[in-house]
């Protein structure tokens, strides 16, 4: 996580992540180490929230022991994040000695690294892995928000219903001031889009006293999964866009400033995980930034993904 963070903190202006107390100091760690090679503007720091069930929100989960002996694992080649791992054991329970000796698979999914992407669900040739979903507990949010070092928060909404929303809103308003920001990320509704998120800002304007912003998501997905989810997005914001009715934090002047920032999450998890991959299997764990020729390949993949967006020169004219 610190290596992830330290090599976007060059490109970004805001680092989501889970509303987790280790996941946000290890954020901190990652920026300011970034800081302390070259002098930049320090990005927000945001958490993620839900009030409902969400595909943000869920991991895969399954029993390595009922896994037969003989399966050919795609769960685990196809996870982008390495988090399933699977230890063959020996079995003497049966047979101590010879060629029926059994090889019981123990591991299965590593909580901490799965983020939920469904890769391996439709894999299984036995449809042993199950979906977990969670709702973060909202009372330990507003506490992190109370440490002073979270910028924003995100809140996931399904958009169906406004007293999910309200339930999680009363539980952070009076942690809410110390924020910069606040966004609502929600899917199309259709219709019912508008009138639902002026519901939910009627809810949050008493306490809001910092900028708010809407994530128009058009349809849910989760991690780099989502093929042509862009293009309902930016659909979908349009459509915003050009209703008179639509609440404040959603209000361009022109079609020209609709889009106020793009959101990079699995795609750039992975893309820089393969150099943090390479790094770590000949080097250990360590600090990427003790590695020139690694941190220099991993910053062009980043200056790759947003440097169109962030008007950045091309990352081949870099000099070593």
């Amino acid at each position: 996580m610190i290596l992830f963070i330290y090599l976007f903190i060059f490109t970004v202006d805001c680092i989501d992540c889970a509303a987790d107390p280790s996941v946000i100091n290890a954020v901190n760690e990652g920026i300011e180490t970034a800081r302390e090679i070259v002098s930049i503007r320090r990005p927000w720091v945001m958490i993620s929230v839900n009030d409902d069930e969400d595909l943000h929100f869920r991991k895969a989960e399954f029993d390595p022991e009922d896994c037969p002996s003989d399966c050919s694992r795609p769960c685990e080649n196809v996870c982008p994040a390495n988090a399933i791992s699977f230890e063959r054991e020996n079995s003497t329970m049966e047979v101590p000695f010879g060629p029926d000796q059994k090889a019981n698979p123990k591991g299965g999914v590593i909580t901490e690294r799965c983020y939920g992407c469904g890769r391996c669900f439709p894999v299984c040739p036995y449809d042993k892995i199950r979906e977990i979903t969670y709702v973060r507990d909202a009372m330990a949010t507003a506490e992190l928000l109370k440490r002073n070092d979270v910028d924003a928060v995100e809140i996931h909404t399904s958009g169906r219903q406004t007293n999910l929303f309200k339930e999680l809103w009363d539980d952070l308003a009076n942690s809410v001031k110390y924020l910069r920001l606040v966004a609502v990320s929600l899917p199309d509704t259709g219709d019912a889009t508008i009138s639902t998120m002026n519901q939910m800002y009627a809810i949050m304007e008493p306490h809001l006293s910092c900028f708010n912003l809407w994530q128009l998501d058009g349809r849910p997905m989760s991690g780099d999964i989502g093929r042509g989810a862009t293009r309902e997005s930016i659909a979908f914001a349009v459509r915003v866009a050009a209703s008179s009715e639509r609440p404040p934090g959603a209000e361009p002047n022109n079609l020209q400033s609709l889009i106020g920032g793009i959101a990079y999450g699995g795609y750039a998890r992975k893309i820089v995980g393969r150099v943090l991959s390479s790094m770590g299997s000949e080097n250990g764990v360590t600090g990427i930034e003790y590695h020139a020729e690694h941190l220099l390949k991993a910053l062009k993949e980043a200056l790759h993904l947003v440097g169109s967006v962030k008007s950045y020169n091309h990352p081949d004219g870099m000099q070593r």
